[in-house]
C-alpha cells in the first residue's frame, strides 16, 4: 500500500481537529482506553457529546483554548491506503507550523465553516499551500448541520472560493460538503445531502493518484551515508561498499549509467539494496542502498544523479523563506547555516528582495528584515556549491532549512526560485 500525507488548515474553531477525530473514530483507528480518556475528559468539561477533538489535541493549551497550536502527526490505514495526517494551526500567529506540517504533505485539506464563508485565514492557507506546491487540495466546508443542509450555501462558498484559485497555482481542486461533528460525507455518504453528488472525503483521499506527483524524471540521489560492514568472515561482505539514501527523484536500475557529484566522475549501478534484500528499481521515496562499479571517493552531502541530466550546481540562491524564530530576525549580511538534503554549509543573506503579505499577496519591497511567521524573497551566498532545482520541479531538491550557528536551532524554511 502506498502512504498518503495530508494536511488540515482553515481558520481557528473551523473544526479541524474535530474533522481528523472523526475520521479516526469512524475508521475504528483509535484504541479503546484513547475514546475512553476523550469520552472521559469530554464529561468532566460538561459537554454533551464526545468531544473527537481531544484526539489530536494533546497540549493543556490547546484543550484549555479550544484551538490547535502545535503541529499534531496523527496516523491511520484503510485496507486501501495508509495515512499520515498533520493537524496544523489556523491562527496566524502559527503560521510557520503550518509550513512545516504542509510542507511534506501529498494533499491539503481548507476547512471552511459554511456559516461563515471565505475568511482572510482561508485564503492564507489556500496561498499558503500553492506556495508550499502541495499538489492536491480539497476545501471542505463543514459544519453543514448548521446551516440546514442547504444546497445553496454550500455552492456560494464553491463559487467564491473558485474565484479566488484561479488567481493561484491550483492543479487539483476538490470541494466536499460535510459535518464532522456528525460525519456527514466524512466517512459515509450523507442522506442529509442528497443534492450532493460526490464521494465522502474519505473516498477521496483513498482514491486520489499521488504516483505521478512524483519527479521520476530527474534523478536525484543524495548519499546520506556510507555502508562499510568490513565482515572478513562473511567474503560477500568484506568488500562491500554502498550509499545509502532516500531517492529524491527519477528511477534507479542496476546497469544505468550515473555521474558521480562534485566530482563529475560517471560509473554504473551494479545493485540496489532495499530493507529486505536486492530490488530491480528505487523511485521516490524509497530508501535504498546504491552498488557502484568503480571506488569513487563519495561522501554523505554528494549527490548522484544522470551524466546528461544533473541539477544546478549553485552558490547563489533565490528563495522564498519562511522565518520561524522570535528570537532574531533575518535581514541582508545575516549568517546562517543552510541544510539542503543531506548536505550542510554556512550562507549569507545578500539581500531582502521584498517581505509578502500572506493575506492581501502584496509585496513590500520596503522591508528591512522579517520576523516570525513572516515570508519574504531572499538572495543567499552560499560557502560551497549546492545541488539544486528549483523547488516546482523537486520539492525536495529545490527545499532547505536554515539554521542558527549559536543555537544550533532552526529558524527558517526555503523553497529556491532560481539559482546561479
Amino acid at each position: 500500500m502506498d502512504i498518503l500525507r495530508f494536511a488540515t488548515a482553515g481558520s481557528v474553531d473551523d473544526g479541524k481537529s474535530t474533522l481528523i477525530g472523526r475520521l479516526l473514530y469512524d475508521s475504528k483507528s483509535i484504541f479503546e482506553d484513547q475514546l475512553e480518556s476523550v469520552e472521559r475528559t469530554s464529561a468532566d468539561r460538561g459537554e454533551e457529546y464526545t468531544n473527537l477533538a481531544l484526539l489530536t489535541d494533546g497540549l493543556r493549551a490547546e484543550r484549555e483554548q479550544g484551538i490547535t497550536i502545535d503541529v499534531a502527526y496523527r496516523y491511520f490505514a484503510t485496507p486501501r491506503r495508509k495515512f499520515i495526517i498533520a493537524d496544523t494551526p489556523g491562527h496566524i500567529q502559527y503560521t510557520r507550523n503550518m509550513v512545516t506540517g504542509a510542507s511534506t504533505a501529498d494533499l491539503a485539506i481548507i476547512l471552511v465553516d459554511a456559516r461563515k464563508g471565505i475568511l482572510e485565514q482561508s485564503r492564507r492557507h489556500a496561498f499558503l499551500t500553492t506556495l508550499l506546491q502541495v499538489p492536491h487540495l480539497v476545501v471542505a466546508v463543514n459544519k453543514m448541520d448548521l446551516v440546514g443542509y442547504e444546497r445553496a450555501a454550500y455552492e456560494q462558498i464553491v463559487d467564491e472560493f473558485t474565484a479566488f484559485a484561479s488567481k493561484l497555482e491550483v492543479t487539483d481542486l476538490t470541494f466536499v460538503p460535510i459535518s464532522a461533528l456528525h460525519g456527514d460525507n466524512v466517512v459515509e455518504r450523507s442522506v442529509n445531502m442528497p443534492w450532493y453528488e460526490g464521494s465522502s472525503l474519505l473516498h477521496h483521499l483513498e482514491h486520489v493518484h499521488i504516483a505521478s506527483d512524483r519527479n521520476l524524471i530527474d534523478v536525484r540521489f543524495p548519499v546520506q551515508y556510507v555502508i562499510r560492514p568490513h565482515a572478513s568472515t562473511d567474503p560477500e561482505l568484506h568488500d562491500y561498499r554502498g550509499y545509502a539514501g532516500q531517492v529524491a527523484g527519477g528511477v534507479l536500475k542496476p546497469g544505468d549509467e550515473v555521474v558521480h557529484l562534485p566530482s563529475g566522475l560517471t560509473t554504473t549501478i551494479t545493485a540496489i539494496d532495499g530493507p529486505h534484500g536486492p530490488v530491480g528499481e528505487a523511485f521516490p521515496p524509497m530508501s535504498v542502498t546504491l552498488r557502484l562499479a568503480d571506488d569513487i571517493d563519495i561522501s554523505r552531502g554528494d549527490m548522484i544523479a544522470r551524466p546528461h541530466n544533473r541539477p544546478e550546481a549553485a552558490q547563489d540562491l533565490d528563495a522564498m523563506v519562511c522565518w520561524m524564530t522570535p528570537d532574531r530576525t533575518l535581514a541582508p549580511r545575516t549568517k546562517l547555516v543552510i541544510k539542503h538534503t543531506t548536505r550542510t554549509a554556512k550562507a549569507m543573506v545578500k539581500d531582502l528582495h521584498y517581505r509578502l503579505d500572506v493575506n492581501t499577496l502584496h509585496r513590500d519591497e520596503e522591508a528591512a528584515s522579517l520576523g516570525l511567521n513572516e515570508i519574504g524573497r531572499v538572495s543567499l551566498r552560499v560557502t560551497q556549491p549546492l545541488f539544486v532545482d528549483d523547488y516546482g520541479r523537486n520539492r525536495l531538491t529545490g527545499g532547505f532549512i536554515l539554521i542558527d550557528e549559536a543555537t544550533n536551532n532552526t529558524v527558517g524554511a526555503g523553497m529556491i526560485t532560481g539559482a546561479r
